[in-house]
């Protein structure tokens, strides 16, 4: 059987592929990544950054790309036997990556070339790649004994599969889910997209009625709309206890361990906590700066949540004599009150924002921003039907990246939405490799009436992610590891979070906000209460981003080992940014996959952190004008374009002449001047 993955390829050959394709693949792909790095260390001249460093950084390029593949995959477009090999293959990755990073005669030659090389010499983008990389060795167990690295290799192996595990639980818990009706009585309150969205999901499964499920464009519009208390009420148990019902599914161990064996990987090399090793990383640079950072913005928030939480509470209680405001009532009265102070609704909006319209308008703005042209071509393999490929290209017609774009809920495809890629931007021997990349969302599906309408949130989303894919997009850094979106955490959601601004502006909207049927611009009625009600709430909406990052640095700052009742522990952890009832059947933690399946340990406050660039870094555009070329060029020269290569502070100031003012966000948020 011939493997399209062992042959050479730019594009990922999707078509061809198999899952019995991928192991041998793998298999191959370490084969030769272990001959390259055998290849540097027994390389008889003296260690050099060319010699060292850079063809370290070269090294196992194959790899990543059948890495990459091969989960975008485990998260786009999963089954049973695709989790099962998952399962199989992220142990010999992590014991690739520490058969590097635990290589003694490797280290030496990066250590030499660190402790020799005349920096002066180097480029500063060689300077941070040759740092980076003597600091992964050594924040990696390099300088450990034989009997600790091996304590370390067993570590980094469990958490490789425990990831796995509870990303696996929380997929499988929000496909379980299903609230089927078959009484019209009990879709009262719920507008005709969502009943009809309900409708083809139960045609879908061959049942009568409608169907609801906790994939987002289901859930969400049922919990804002639905007029029936018990069964929000159901929905919002369901969705909340996520791998917390003492089964087969169930992640408290399995996030226990997770934490468990974190810590014990921090303190083995070196650090109090999790969190201390991964924020020497970040911005941020210590736990205590963190909980500062989060604790004023708390200390800033948490008066107007109080007074938006009582608000509602009354709203509740007067509307519909609702005594006891829970979880499951916020959603729901917030949007009515929405509507009633603002005269604004969800439901008024969505007709403006059809996704393809939408999709175009911001490839139109990336076009005026920074010269980018999106063409859709049709002979890019995908991996379902429906993903979409684009070959994007600049001003001047060269050829920048491949764009993908994945936007509908369907089985096998995890909750949420995110950025990712299939192939890196890097250059090598003169040659500028451009990036394939994708982003993937869960999006209010067409229906056999309706295309597919968004909601303003999901407008919203789609320009964060596509931020994310211009960072990627738009790299142009000469090595691999340092370039698009491989900085720090904390400097991440930046770009994504930044793109979301033109949402709200009416010149930008003016360029894809065109009601479906009519091609009408969406009046500047609507648009004046857009903007008037962007800050509606948004003291609970703050509050509640805050709780999130202080659950994570209460699971990740300390020592989770005495953690016997996980439910207790987030219930302190939660704290004075608890507003509504506590409920013993809800849990977070046990499906916060943000922090115990991707990236964000000890990092979910870099959405917050990243609010504060991104606000004082739009006021710049408001200042010069949302379209302005020369403010666009600079956040693509010093932001979009630069990758890691630089400090990121560096960075910022290079773009905006000085560092983040966070005035800006309190200001754009409300919140500069709330008192007690």
């Amino acid at each position: 059987m011939r493997n399209p993955l062992l042959e050479p390829f730019d594009l990922a050959p999707f078509s061809k592929l198999k899952t019995a394709h991928f192991k041998p693949a793998f298999e191959a792909a370490l084969d030769k990544a272990r001959v390259e790095i055998d290849a540097i260390t027994s390389n008889p001249e003296p260690p050099t950054f060319e010699n060292t460093i850079a063809a370290l950084d070269y090294a196992g390029y194959e790899l990543e790309r059948i890495a990459s593949i091969f989960f975008n995959l485990n998260s786009a477009e999963t089954n049973s036997e695709i989790q099962n090999l998952a399962q199989e293959i992220s142990p010999m990755l992590a014991a690739f990556a520490n058969d590097i990073t635990l290589n003694e005669p490797l280290f030496k030659r990066v250590q030499r070339v660190y402790e020799t090389t005349d920096n002066t010499g180097l480029s500063e983008e060689q300077h941070m790649l040759l740092t980076k990389k003597y600091r992964n060795f050594q924040r990696n167990g390099a300088l450990l004994s034989d009997s600790a690295k091996e304590e370390l290799r067993a570590i980094d192996k469990s958490l490789s599969k425990l990831k796995l595990t509870f990303g696996e639980h929380v997929l499988a818990e929000t496909q379980k889910f299903k609230l089927h009706l078959t009484d019209p009585a009990d879709l009262s309150g719920l507008p005709e997209s969502a009943r009809e969205g309900a409708r083809s999901l139960a045609e879908a499964e061959g049942i009568e009625g409608w169907l609801f499920t906790l994939d987002y464009p289901s859930y969400l519009p049922f919990m804002k709309y639905s007029t029936r208390r018990e069964l929000r009420k159901k929905m919002a148990i369901a969705f909340g206890s996520r791998a917390f019902h003492k089964d087969t599914l169930d992640n408290r161990e399995v996030l226990k361990e997770i934490a468990s064996l974190r810590f014990q990987r921090a303190r083995l090399l070196g650090y109090a906590n999790h969190a201390e090793f991964v924020l020497e990383e970040r911005m941020a640079k210590t736990p205590q700066a963190v909980q500062v950072f989060l604790q004023d913005l708390l200390e800033k928030a948490l008066p107007a949540a109080r007074r938006e939480i009582e608000e509602l509470k009354n709203y509740a209680l007067n509307t519909d004599g609702v005594t006891t405001f829970e979880k499951w009532d916020s959603s729901f009265y917030s949007e009515k009150l929405k509507k009633e102070t603002f005269d604004l609704e969800e439901s008024e909006l969505k007709p403006y924002f059809e996704l393809i319209s939408v999709l175009e308008g911001m490839f139109r703005i990336a076009g005026d921003l920074f010269g980018l042209h999106f063409e859709k071509d049709p002979s890019i393999e995908t991996y379902h039907e429906e993903v979409a490929g684009f070959r994007v290209r600049d001003a001047a017609d060269n050829f920048t990246a491949i764009f993908y774009a994945d936007f509908h809920p369907r089985p096998g495809k995890r909750a949420g939405a995110w950025m990712t890629s299939y192939k890196p931007q890097f250059q090598r021997e003169g040659k500028n490799e451009r990036p394939h990349i994708s982003i993937v969302c869960n999006f209010t599906r067409p229906t056999q009436n309706t295309p597919s309408l968004l909601t303003f949130n999901e407008v919203t989303t789609l320009f964060h992610e596509f931020g994310h894919a211009l960072h990627g997009m738009l790299a142009d850094s000469t090595y691999p590891s340092l370039s698009g979106t491989s900085v720090y955490w904390d400097f991440v959601e930046l770009p994504s979070q930044m793109m979301e601004n033109w949402c709200y502006e009416p010149e930008a909207l003016a360029l894809f906000a065109k009601h479906y049927q009519t091609g009408e611009v969406i009046p500047e009625k609507l648009v004046e209460r857009i903007r008037a009600s962007a800050n509606f709430l948004e003291g609970i909406a703050t509050v509640r981003q805050l709780s999130f990052g202080m659950l994570d640095m209460a699971w990740h700052s300390g020592d989770p080992s005495a953690v016997s009742d996980v439910k207790a522990f987030e219930t302190e952890a939660f704290g004075e940014t608890r507003l509504l009832p506590e409920h013993p059947e809800i849990c977070m933690s046990t499906s916060f996959s943000h922090i115990f399946q991707g990236g964000y340990s000890a990092g979910y406050y870099s959405y917050k952190w990243a609010e504060v660039l991104d606000a004082d870094a739009f006021s710049y555009f408001r200042e010069k004008g949302i379209f302005d070329r020369e403010v666009a060029d600079k956040f693509k020269e010093f932001i979009l374009s630069k990758g890691g290569t630089e400090d990121p502070m560096d960075l910022y100031i290079k773009f905006r002449g000085r560092k983040p003012d966070p005035q800006a966000l309190l200001e754009r948020a409300g919140l500069a001047d709330t008192k007690s």
